[in-house]
This record gives C-alpha cells, structure tokens and sequence, in this order.
C-alpha cells in the first residue's frame, strides 16, 4: 500500500515563494508519474503540475506556468513544488498523487493513491 505525504504548506505574504513536498512513506513511486492538484474553498479540485517517472516531461495548468516548478528525486522517494510568485489565487490545499503511469497525466482518473492535503494560504 502506497502512502503519502505532503508538507511545506503554510500562511505566507503574495510575492513569496514556498516548497512543498511529497514524500511516500510506504509503498515507492519512483517507477510511476506523480502529480499536484489543488482544491480551494467551495471549488473543484483542479491540476496543478505532473512528472514523469524519469523526471524528463513535466506539464502544468496555465494559472501556475512559469511559478511553480515540480521536480523529483527518487532516490529519496520524494517530488516537489517549488511555488514562486504566490498569489490569494493560489490559495488551496495541495495535494500529491500518485499516477498507475509512467507517463506525466494531467487527469485525476489516472491517479491511483493520494496524499492528505496541505494547506497553502497567501494573503494579500
């Protein structure tokens, strides 16, 4: 059974910058694509960014493109996102998932074990 991790969430100023992490606790997802979603209060929860198994194709939703930065190192089973440029927008809880792929997915239906959430709060 995979189990994962988030942190790095926290209350900070729009204009900083925060790493999140994601780390499996049981379970490896070094072989499989590995993504973050966000879900903001009252809204669906929505793609954020995605890896490949390799770390070699990444993909991201245009509200974050060119802000945040998903990387991954598997020797440590973990992956990150590395958010600059917060904005109130951004606010959410973040979660990681991990794909059944190999291959970097933008679709929730592709993710098979999730992580329970951190929160990110920016204010204005």
């Amino acid at each position: 059974q995979v189990q994962l991790v988030e942190s790095g969430g926290g209350l900070v100023q729009a204009g900083d910058s925060l790493r999140l992490s994601c780390a499996a606790s049981a379970g490896t997802f070094s072989r499989y694509a590995v993504g973050w979603f966000r879900q903001a209060p009252g809204k669906e929860r929505e793609f954020v960014a995605t890896i490949s198994w390799r770390g070699d194709s990444t993909d991201y939703a245009d509200s974050v493109k060119g802000r945040f930065a998903i990387s991954r190192d598997n020797a440590k089973n973990t992956v990150y996102l590395q958010m600059n440029g917060l904005k109130p927008e951004d606010t959410a809880v973040y979660y990681c998932a991990r794909s059944w792929a190999i291959l970097s997915t933008r679709r929730e239906g592709d993710y098979n074990y999730w992580g329970p959430g951190t929160q990110v709060t920016v204010s204005s």
